[in-house]
């Protein structure tokens, strides 16, 4: 819309002048206004070339900071999902998680099944096999966050926030509750000091390519889920990390 309404000043602008020029001007001050005319035509011609890449500059810059940001999520929900492997359930306290990957450890089971005679009543038996779980060791959670930073994963990056960590619990089934959780930040603080009506629309944006809504989340508290809401174009490099 900037871009028409700067294209249309200058066409009128253009053919005010030229007309002043033609009708108007006497001839020996043609050349000052043809100069103006340039210059105006260079200022025209550089507004309406910031109008066209500003959202491209914006998308750039907006795609680097969400990619710092979702990168600290993913290591909180797999922080999360460890945390619930051993524990049973999620955790609010950042800290707790931090020290959790650093003394806790995975409980490494081997499955094997029994064979086991049943009494069926009136001297009849049934062989079946009963299906054991053995602990075989232990492993360091720590060692699952090799190369993470998962020390400062609390962090919203470039800013003096920390991640706030919402639990709860969702009924699937009727009687049986599931624990869930869920950080989210709003894109606008995120994207804090850029152009406000991009920033506007960003928070609009519908999904595709773009991260849908007004926050970028990982999980769910209204569903059970671990997922980010985020579109393949942000786990492009765990892909590549695990070829």
């Amino acid at each position: 819309m900037i871009t028409v309404l700067i294209i249309l000043i200058g066409i009128v602008v253009t053919a005010f002048l030229a007309y002043a020029i033609v009708n108007y001007i006497p001839r020996k001050w043609h050349w000052i206004l043809s100069v103006g005319l340039v210059l105006i035509s260079i200022f025209l011609v550089y507004q309406i070339n910031f109008e066209i890449t500003k959202p491209i500059k914006f998308n750039s810059e907006k795609r680097a900071k969400y990619a710092k940001v979702i990168n600290n999520l993913k290591i909180i929900r797999d922080a999360e999902v460890a945390y619930k492997k051993v524990t049973g359930n999620y955790t609010t306290d950042g800290e707790s998680l931090i020290s959790f990957i650093d003394t806790a450890k995975f409980a490494l089971t081997q499955t094997r099944y029994v064979p086991k005679t049943i009494a069926l009543g009136g001297g009849i038996t049934k062989e079946i096999e009963e299906r054991v779980v053995d602990t075989i060791g232990f492993e360091d959670v720590k060692n699952s966050f090799a190369g993470k930073d998962y020390k400062n994963m609390m962090k919203i990056p470039d800013t003096d926030q920390n991640f706030k960590i919402e639990v709860g619990e969702v009924e699937k089934i009727v009687g049986l509750k599931a624990p869930v959780f869920e950080v989210k930040v709003d894109k606008s603080f995120i994207l804090k000091g850029m152009d406000e009506n991009l920033v506007k629309q960003e928070k609009e944006a519908i999904g595709g390519e773009e991260i849908r809504g007004e926050f970028i989340r990982v999980g769910s508290l209204t569903d059970v889920s671990e997922d980010g809401n985020w579109p393949p174009y942000y786990d492009k490099g765990d892909k590549k990390d695990t070829e």
